[in-house]
């Protein structure tokens, strides 16, 4: 389990579960003549897992890299809130900022193919996660000395609970390049937690896994939730695992918002059923 040395800095800063983290307001996105995105609208609770889904093309990672700030919409906001440390609240226009900005507001995430450095090691893959909340300059960090000495420790420490709750102690020294493919996207996973976000991008983080292997990141998703307290915005072709996990649940078709409701109403929708899940039988 995760302690309060790796929740501290983030607990201030949390809008009350249940309330809007993240609202994504009329957002349309084209790339010459193909619309990725077209006036698309949700919100993101604080403390749940919301799930996107819709077919192959239907603009999903468009809209998670304009969430991160990849893609930058031609039209519409994103807006994330957070508190200050009086408690009041704060509203943060990602649309526009650079990625490295809005990482440091509190999103991470991972992508649906691996984006590891192979040649090193899990340990130092994960160390790398830690990069935007290290202080000093790049001397003291390189002599190795007092205060760049002690903030390597502190974040070793973090770095080590995540380790221990992703299950990587085996591999921790091993070259990512070497490791099985599930495993490598477990390093991922960690990798994005390492950064202590309030927000969790996910995409596709089971695919290309056996039915074993998605059983268990579908269990490190949730402890990922439960226990670092992180509100997970996944994306995800299983329906079998959107249903199982997800709060609310966001359908895409052609860059259009078609339904966002709670997965069992979604599940019986006909639009959706028409879209996706007849279409796509894997239920």
């Amino acid at each position: 389990m995760l302690t309060r040395a790796y929740q501290h800095d983030l607990n201030s800063s949390r809008v009350p579960i249940g309330e809007p983290l993240l609202d994504i307001n009329g957002v349309s996105m084209h790339f010459g003549g193909v619309n990725a995105l077209s006036d698309v609208s949700f919100s993101v609770r604080q403390g749940t897992i919301h799930a996107i889904i819709g077919p192959n093309g239907a603009g999903k990672s468009s809209l998670l890299n304009c969430i991160s700030g990849l893609y930058r919409p031609q039209v519409g906001e994103i807006v994330m809130h957070t508190l200050n440390e009086h408690g009041a609240a704060r509203h943060h226009k990602l649309t526009g900022l650079p990625p490295h900005r809005i990482a440091r507001l509190g999103v991470a995430r991972s992508f649906q193919n691996i984006e590891l450095f192979t040649h090193l090691t899990v340990l130092e893959n994960l160390m790398l996660g830690r990069h935007i909340h290290m202080k000093h300059h790049l001397l003291a960090s390189m002599l190795w000395f007092g205060p760049a000495r002690n903030q390597e420790i502190e974040h070793r420490a973090l770095v080590e609970e995540v380790i221990d709750l992703l299950r990587l102690q085996p591999h921790r020294h091993q070259a990512v390049g070497s490791l099985a493919y599930g495993i490598q996207k477990r390093v991922e996973l960690g990798r994005a937690l390492c950064l202590q976000p309030s927000l969790l991008l996910l995409d596709e983080p089971m695919a290309g896994m056996n039915s074993e292997e998605k059983e268990d990141m579908a269990r490190y998703v949730l402890d990922v939730h439960e226990l670092a307290g992180v509100t997970v915005v996944l994306i995800e072709h299983d329906m079998n695992v959107v249903m199982d996990i997800s709060a609310q649940v966001s359908v895409l078709d052609f860059g259009k918002l078609i339904a966002d409701d709670v997965p069992h109403k979604v599940e019986s929708n006909p639009a959706v059923i028409e879209a996706y899940l007849g279409a796509e039988d894997n239920r």
